[in-house]
């Protein structure tokens, strides 16, 4: 039986500014904002400088604001539906869907400031990421492959960073990519169980509600092991040094712990994994990043 949440008043004037930062999880810009950072770092094993790396981080806050912002409003109804999540900004009333547009707007605004002040490349490619953040909030209506789909959206953020640098794509930074890609796939599935009862009655597409926990758990295992090899691809690629490796084994480390504290039974451990260890993980890369880049 799904409860009903009641409708909270929209917040106006400076109390609207939590409230959209909570709706898009601005805290969780952890991420994937590290893996851009490490891609401008890794690109030539150098800092690029102040100016560069400001617009960048412009650049991926923007895009990450416009994409939750978008995939709110799209799971807008989904949301209302599913006890977990009718406490959400959006479907409890404390924003409206103009403010929510108005906000995915500001962050493509804010994108395209800064893309204009990075090698001309950036202008001619931020339409991908964007169609891209329109496409990923229906996957789960027609595919379980929904998780890669995130995956591929976000793994876009240290290749951007890669480009950024210099204005050209890389092994190491497409490497480092497709390392994020199936991270966050990986952890996605992991989320996903939060869901399996409720995605299977109201027809949501996802890994585990298709296949059910264990092969789920399975393949988030399988894709958190391709993960460590990818992200040890692009080091030998980058010619990063050991630090740059030790950073990757560590990641590696707590994406063992990640899968043995995970339990699909426990919504806590979980959220868990979802947040505390992911957050670890993208902290640690970058770290070994700038080691590596210190000491080059």
């Amino acid at each position: 039986m799904v409860t009903s949440t009641r409708a909270a008043s929209p917040a106006t004037g400076l109390a609207i500014v939590p409230a959209l930062l909570r709706l898009v999880r601005f805290s969780h810009t952890i991420f994937a904002l590290p893996f851009a950072l490490a891609g401008a770092l890794m690109a030539e094993l150098a800092f690029p400088g102040v100016s560069r790396l400001f617009w960048i981080l412009i650049a991926m806050v923007g895009a990450r604001t416009t994409a939750m912002a978008l995939n709110r409003l799209v799971d807008a109804r989904i949301d209302a539906l599913n006890p977990r999540t009718a406490d959400r900004e959006l479907p409890a009333g404390r924003v409206t869907r103009p403010q929510v547009a108005l906000l995915s707007i500001a962050g493509i605004a804010a994108l395209l400031v800064a893309v204009s002040q990075l090698p001309e490349i950036t202008w001619y490619l931020w339409p991908i990421p964007v169609a891209l953040f329109a496409i990923y909030p229906y996957a789960k209506r027609f595919t379980w492959a929904c998780h890669l789909i995130l995956g591929i959206t976000i793994g876009l953020a240290p290749v951007g960073g890669w480009i950024a640098v210099t204005g050209s794509f890389g092994l190491g930074g497409i490497l480092l990519g497709l390392g994020v890609a199936t991270w966050i796939a990986g952890f996605d599935v992991i989320y996903a169980l939060l869901d399996v009862d409720f995605d299977r009655a109201h027809g949501i597409h996802s890994l585990p509600a298709r296949f059910g926990t264990r092969l789920a758990l399975s393949a988030a295992r399988a894709l958190h092991a391709l993960t460590i090899a990818l992200l040890l691809g692009a080091g030998a690629a980058s010619g990063a040094n050991g630090w740059y490796t030790a950073g990757v084994l560590l990641c590696g480390a707590v994406l063992v712990y990640e899968h043995a504290t995970a339990d699909p039974r426990d919504e806590r451990s979980i959220q868990r994994a979802f947040g505390s260890a992911n957050m670890l993980i993208a902290v640690v890369l970058l770290v070994g990043v700038i080691l590596a880049v210190l000491t080059a």
